[in-house]
């Protein structure tokens, strides 16, 4: 009798959806930080979508425990998922998987206490970002069953090129001041 390769898929696809949208949300973010389109694109909107992005990767990241879990063929523990370092399959990989979770969990948890902890230990703690999306990357590749592929590759380089991209962008480029409107005598 064959297993049901369900979990399996569901697995693969929600941790590669999880990728995908914890990138989305760092380029938001970036774009937010940078506005790289000026002011055509309001910061509310932008800041909003990063928010919801943020929390949809969490979304995916849950279900991609949850499916681990439920597969039988893997035979994930539940503490491999909290614990780092506590999954029999590939230890350390998962672990820097098990961190990045955590890290973009409390990330997330502190966008509404943004007022409470203080604008300067948001910010510190949102630079933890660039360690979830280094983790992330990190576990794909070393954990992840298609890795091998040549399109999830892709999916990797790709990532990792634009938050590079956005990243340098926002670090090197400064937008132009507007001109101060002048009193004319008369």
């Amino acid at each position: 009798m064959r297993s049901d390769p369900s979990f399996w898929l569901v697995a693969r696809a929600s941790g590669f959806t999880a990728y995908l949208l914890l990138t989305a949300s760092g380029l938001a973010g970036l774009v937010l930080k940078s506005r790289p389109f000026g002011r055509a694109v309001r910061a509310a909107s932008v800041l909003e979508l990063h928010r919801f992005i943020a929390l949809l990767a969490l979304g995916a990241i849950a279900l991609h425990g949850a499916a681990l879990v439920a597969d039988r063929t893997l035979r994930m523990p539940l503490a491999g998922l909290l614990v780092p370092g506590a999954s029999p399959y590939r230890p350390l990989a998962v672990a820097g998987g098990v961190v990045s979770a955590e890290l973009m969990a409390l990330v997330v948890v502190s966008f509404p206490l943004r007022r409470h902890i203080g604008q300067r230990t948001w910010r510190r703690l949102h630079w933890t970002n660039y360690a979830v999306f280094g983790l992330a990357t990190a576990h794909g590749l070393l954990a992840g069953s298609d890795s091998n592929q040549p399109w999830a590759r892709d999916v990797y380089l790709g990532a990792l090129g634009a938050l590079v991209f956005a990243t340098a962008w926002r670090a090197l480029y400064r937008p132009p001041r507007p001109a101060r409107a002048t009193k004319r005598s008369t």
